[in-house]
């Protein structure tokens, strides 16, 4: 049965609203205002006309738009889009009765994205593919080009595209290569190879290797294993340069970093010792040395390894002790942070929720909490404000041009 429907809102997953008598009904690709005309399947919109355009739609910039996964929100104009984001932040914190000003959203750049997860199939013709999933669907859109992408990944999909050949050896196997361009070249760890009938043969590994080499990586592995390193990918984290793990963790989009970086920095100055926890390989950890000593913690072993690789390496930072630590099952305690009157947190998007009931104990007066999750920075940030932190700001970061995905700095003090 095919509807007429008038989009009111755009949800948190970033499709657009319409009210119906049967409920809401979703419609990816639209905006506030919008009459569309659709068949309505399980709350769904499908097969969606547009009857009547938002004045804020604006034409997509990648010829993949609306097939590919990868970008839900590239048809909205820049301003409400950005606002939107920041009003997500604010719904979030609203629904766990918090107050406080929501700062406007950092934009990033187009082109600015360093870090890509792309996937590997055989096409129909038996060649390998590489692009992202389809929406919705384990459909592999393939990817010529792509707007929100460092041009130098883009430029790199060819050579990639031989590089992921050998890993489709096995019928099962369903490789993601993650890419990331550092100071060094580009570093791609590959999962999602089938293990259970004896993983990646020899061959297919030296065909790797050879096609790695042709393109020029700085390093190839599986899974988080060295199959090939010609040079070490190296990252600079502040005046700090570190050797990155395989299949480390790293922000994105180096202006989206620098825009969270510069606040936690400015938050914390005065401070006479910081923690840092959630570190990772140390984004936050070598620009807070600069300001006071830094106490850092991280579950990743790797992380802290190359951590402590990238001591010494910068001028003028104060001392920076690290340890591996499940922040979790062992979340750091009063005891542990004396003498901290500063903290930064950076956690996955499970949020940091047995570490922030640690934190009233301490004599901190500042905690800036780094989150990629709005609705768990939500709820850990009750539990600060219940152990007596007010939140003074928090700020909406578009690490993830285009998408619904929403990061954010929020910044308490004592």
């Amino acid at each position: 049965m095919t509807d007429t429907l008038t989009i009111t809102r755009v949800g948190g997953q970033g499709d657009g609203i319409a009210e119906s008598a049967a409920g809401p009904v979703f419609a990816p690709l639209t905006l506030p205002g919008e009459t569309i005309r659709a068949e309505v399947v399980d709350a769904r919109a499908e097969s969606v006309e547009i009857l009547t355009p938002s004045a804020d739609r604006v034409p997509p910039v990648s010829p993949h738009y609306g097939d590919c996964g990868g970008c839900s929100l590239q048809h909205w104009a820049a301003a409400p889009y950005l606002e939107w984001k920041r009003e997500q932040v604010a719904l979030a914190l609203a629904r766990e009765g918090v107050e406080t000003v929501v700062e406007p959203t950092v934009a990033v750049p187009p082109g600015t994205r360093r870090r890509l997860a792309l996937h590997a199939r055989r096409g129909l013709d038996g060649r390998a593919v590489l692009g992202f999933k389809a929406r919705k669907s384990w459909r592999l859109v393939e990817v010529r080009v792509c707007p929100v992408a460092d041009p130098r990944l883009v430029a790199a999909i060819p050579a990639l595209t031989r590089v992921a050949e050998p890993f489709l050896e096995h019928p099962k196997s369903a490789p993601t290569l993650h890419v990331t361009s550092t100071l060094t070249g580009l570093d791609v760890d590959v999962t999602g190879v089938e293990r259970r009938s004896g993983g990646l043969s020899r061959d297919a590994q030296m065909r790797a290797i050879e096609a790695a080499a042709a393109a020029d990586l700085a390093r190839l592995s599986l899974a988080g294993d060295t199959l090939v390193m010609s040079r070490q990918p190296l990252v600079a984290f502040g005046p700090a340069t570190v050797p990155l793990p395989p299949g480390g963790f790293l922000q994105a989009v180096p202006e989206a970093e620098a825009a969270m970086v510069s606040r936690a920095v400015e938050a914390v100055r005065g401070a006479k010792k910081i923690a840092d926890l959630f570190c990772g390989a140390g984004t936050f950890t070598f620009p807070l040395a600069a300001v006071a000593p830094v106490l850092a913690a991280d579950s990743s072993a790797a992380g802290i390894a190359a951590l402590k690789g990238g001591l010494g390496t910068g001028k003028g930072l104060k001392p920076i002790t690290a340890e591996a630590r499940d922040l979790f099952r062992r979340p750091l305690a009063p005891y542990d942070l004396r003498g901290c009157d500063a903290i930064v947190l950076d956690p996955p998007r499970a949020g940091a929720r047995e570490q922030c009931a640690q934190l009233g104990g301490t004599k901190a007066h500042t905690v800036v909490y780094v989150s990629c999750n709005p609705v768990t920075f939500a709820r850990d940030a009750r539990v600060l404000i219940d152990a007596g932190f007010r939140l003074e700001r928090v700020t909406p970061v578009d690490q993830f041009l285009w998408s619904a995905h929403v990061e954010l700095v929020g910044v308490f003090r004592r």
